[in-house]
């Protein structure tokens, strides 16, 4: 039974050691309050369950919060298709709770539409931004802006070394790479030529990139795998035919025995082209639980995948950002998922968890 069924304010001022009329402040967000007070008041919120209380009045004030998501266009990806799907889902979460979450597309292959929509959104002049900061350049200024203003913003899926977030939300990817790496070679027989591809994204703007190359090559190296080869090639060209072609002169030319893609459409774009030629003894390790990726597992052209939760990521982003503004929660600094690795013979047991 809870013991906290028929807690009162006046109790929660008691437990807080606080006036009622600091409650009652706390309440419905009317003047000044010092942060210990507040802490006190939101510790004995929480610890009698008073927090539905808590959003009920806020849906009585007449403050009304604005969250803009600026993501790259699902259209164009079905990785950031689940990003989407993500933000929707928190859409519906918090749209009774006086937030309005606005989205902004841009093309995930044109910098300048990346600088375009950064300024749409300051000009929606939102209380919070949830962001996926895959140019490095162009949102380093973007955060630049962020700061002058004092816009609070939470990162997701690739983190920014000089950015300062509320709250980044990812994985580690130089960790991401080295366990690319080690799922790779349990499925390579002799050494010979390895290839890490980066498929439709430019490495210049793409830390996200580079640093699971960086950790798939410290893996080989601090293990002392001198007899494998690793290659680096990128595509940054959205056409598959010419893609197709390009992949089966270096498949030939360099002889490969191992391919890691670091980018999800990457994965079923490799997939596809040695699907179709027919070859059957070149291992492949991509990331993401994209439709057609879960086909190529299932075919055992993808030996293995690394999952990265786009979904997720964003849902808990925007959360994050809902609670900072409305309740003054501090988001942890850091959120990293962990790195899932799908097989055949685990995808359907995830798949089915409904976690993904």
């Amino acid at each position: 039974m809870n013991e906290y069924k028929n807690i009162r304010i006046k109790d929660i001022a008691q437990m807080a050691g606080v006036s009622v009329a600091t409650v009652d402040r706390v309440l419905h967000k009317r003047g000044k309050i010092s942060d210990k007070a507040f802490q006190k008041v939101m510790e004995a919120l929480e610890k009698t369950a008073y927090k539905p209380n808590l959003i009920a009045s806020t849906l009585g004030a007449n403050k009304k919060y604005k969250i803009a998501a600026l993501v790259p266009n699902p259209a164009l990806d079905d990785y950031w298709n689940q990003s989407a799907s993500g933000i929707l889902n928190a859409i519906t979460e918090w749209e009774q709770y006086n937030v309005q979450i606005e989205t902004f597309y841009f093309n995930l292959y044109d910098r300048a539409s990346f600088v375009s929509m950064s300024g749409k959104v300051l000009d929606s002049q939102p209380d919070g931004i949830l962001l996926a900061p895959i140019f490095h350049k162009e949102a380093n200024d973007f955060f630049e802006e962020l700061k002058a203003k004092a816009i609070p913003y939470v990162l997701f899926n690739t983190n920014i070394p000089d950015a300062n977030p509320i709250s980044f939300i990812g994985q580690n990817l130089y960790q991401s790479g080295r366990v690319g790496a080690e799922m790779l070679l349990t499925k390579l027989s002799e050494p010979g030529n390895i290839a890490v591809l980066h498929v439709y994204e430019a490495m210049q703007n793409g830390v996200h990139l580079s640093e699971k190359e960086i950790g798939f090559r410290d893996f080989f190296r601090e293990n002392r795998l001198d007899d494998f080869n690793i290659l680096s090639y990128e595509f940054d060209n959205a056409n598959e035919l010419e893609f197709s072609r390009e992949l089966m002169t270096i498949i030939r030319r360099d002889k490969l025995k191992g391919i890691f893609v670091t980018t999800s459409k990457g994965a079923y774009l490799t997939a596809y082209v040695i699907d179709q030629a027919g070859i059957k003894d070149i291992g492949l390790v991509g990331y993401d639980l994209l439709k057609n990726n879960i086909h190529y597992v299932y075919d055992r052209v993808i030996n293995y995948l690394i999952n990265q939760n786009p979904r997720k990521q964003a849902f808990v982003g925007v959360s994050y950002l809902v609670n900072y503004l409305l309740f003054r929660k501090v988001p942890p600094a850091n959120v990293l998922f962990p790195l899932e690795v799908i097989s055949r013979e685990n995808i359907k047991s995830y798949l089915n968890s409904g976690l993904n």
